[in-house]
């Protein structure tokens, strides 16, 4: 049975240096005992999950079902092999309302402790230090919650204490599989992307709540189900759809889902994730916003096989569409006398066909590089632009330097409001030097998204200001 918390990636939790235990270590045996690698060598204890919510009884009678922790022992020294060592667990937190099932590399020593052999670890290696079995009591009341602890030894080292919180919940466990990303998409072209929802709870969901984002460029294929309400946003849609299939404990079915890429397609994606219905779930996921009712087919589940797919209540996927997009970089000319203080702005526009977004790294669309004239002074800049120095360098004073670095939104859309930004400075004009101009460019080698990757033309991705021309 899977755990009802949203999975996790195994991770390590840098709770604090630890070092004591090592130094009093190479106290006892004398200077220069430890190899230098060694004596550098932390150790660390965490779980799998990170967290767990234990199913109490199924709805009709059955017995709880019986879930593993597993505790992990790690190392950093990618140069040395740390030896066998023990693992102590404490369970006491839990015991009121928990079954423990300890296994065989583990002796209990009290009612609630055990010490565990723990393998060798390779250098920078980690590996799992027990696997223990935890099972709600039958009468455990909704909600308790405690913590199992533990530490362990090794190779001289003591890891700083583990934790891991343990919660009892009832009620059904609704996840997703995920759906693969796509790419190299042409625009118009229609593509599915069915996934499965299981409910690894205890409890039957009697309707679903399927929350759906899709970005600018993709859409559903067809009208907005009936059963759905959709709100629009320039970054693209979000459905609301309310599913009414039963979805009973251990069920599986499958969610129909199929898209088609639109004319201004390139970096998008799609969001998709369940909960049980609720009118509450309903209203937090509006969010005071306005939702227009679909009138397309209704939506449905169906009926899957089990699968043993990995699942969660959030899922997203990538689209990737071959296509592009034309960036165009627009400076300006003014004038003034000496002491003067003039707006000078540059201008970023994409015209498309698509738009250009970073939905995923939540970097600029467009970061454009802003010379500034010789003989001015910046003296008001926009809030998303960083000095330079004039080689590129940081600057911590923010008015007055030669050179900034600016940020577009995230996104830039391939028409309207949206697909233009501009970045105005003030500029005091200190020396009239007629015709002294700077040059601004768009960073064509930016990571995410890469420019030269989709701009079919670079030639007009730079420009100047000129004061007194």
């Amino acid at each position: 049975m899977k755990k009802l918390f949203p999975s996790r990636r195994t991770r390590r939790v840098l709770l604090a240096p630890v070092l004591a235990s090592t130094a009093a270590f190479a106290a006892v045996l004398g200077p220069g005992a430890l190899p230098a690698a060694a004596a550098s060598d932390m150790l660390w204890v965490y779980s799998d999950p990170y967290e767990m919510t234990l199913l109490g009884p199924y709805e009709d009678g059955s017995a709880a079902p019986s879930q593993t922790l597993t505790i992990i022992v790690s190392h950093d020294n990618t140069s040395t092999t740390v030896p066998a060592g023990t693992l102590s667990v404490d369970v006491s937190g839990i015991a009121a309302f928990a079954d423990v099932s300890w296994p065989a590399n583990c002796r209990p020593e009290t009612a609630t402790t055990a010490v565990c052999d723990t393998p060798e670890l390779p250098g920078g290696g980690y590996a799992p230090a027990a696997a223990i079995g935890l099972t709600a009591k039958a009468d455990a009341p909704d909600a308790s919650e405690g913590y199992v602890r533990y530490t362990a030894e090794a190779g001289g080292m003591t890891s700083w204490p583990g934790e891991t919180r343990v919660a009892v919940g009832n009620g059904p466990a609704l996840g997703l599989t995920q759906a693969a990303s796509v790419t190299g998409l042409a625009p118009g072209t229609a593509f599915d992307a069915p996934v499965t929802l299981a409910n690894n709870g205890n409890r039957t969901a009697d309707r679903t709540l399927l929350t759906l984002f899709a970005s600018r460029g993709v859409k559903l294929r067809g009208p907005v189900p009936s059963n759905c309400e959709y709100n629009d946003a320039p970054t693209g849609r979000t459905l609301l759809c309310t599913l009414d299939e039963k979805a009973a404990p251990g069920s599986y079915h499958t969610l129909p889902l199929g898209f088609r890429a639109k004319d201004n397609a390139l970096f998008d994606r799609i969001d998709y994730s369940v909960q049980p219905w609720s009118e509450q779930a309903l209203a937090e996921q509006r969010r005071g916003q306005v939702f227009t009712p679909g009138a397309g087919t209704e939506l449905n589940l169906s009926p899957a096989p089990a699968t043993d797919e990995e699942t969660n209540p959030y899922r997203m996927f990538s689209v990737r569409a071959k296509n592009t997009a034309d960036y165009r970089l627009t400076g300006s000319q003014v004038s003034g006398a000496a002491g003067e203080t003039v707006q000078a702005s540059v201008t970023v526009r994409n015209h498309g066909p698509a738009w250009v977004a970073s939905l995923s790294a939540g970097d600029p669309a467009a970061t454009v590089d802003v010379n500034i004239p010789a003989g001015t002074t910046v003296t008001a800049k926009p809030d998303n632009c960083e000095p330079r120095t004039a080689s590129g360098g940081y600057r911590d004073e923010q008015l007055g330097a030669p050179r900034y670095r600016c940020s577009s939104p995230i996104y830039l859309t391939e028409a309207g409001t949206e697909s233009t930004h501009r970045f105005t400075f003030g500029l005091r004009i200190d020396e009239v030097l007629p015709g002294a101009g700077a040059t601004a460019a768009i960073w064509n080698d930016a990571y995410e998204p890469p420019v030269r990757a989709f701009d079919p033309d670079l030639t007009n991705s730079e420009s100047r200001i000129v004061v007194n021309p």
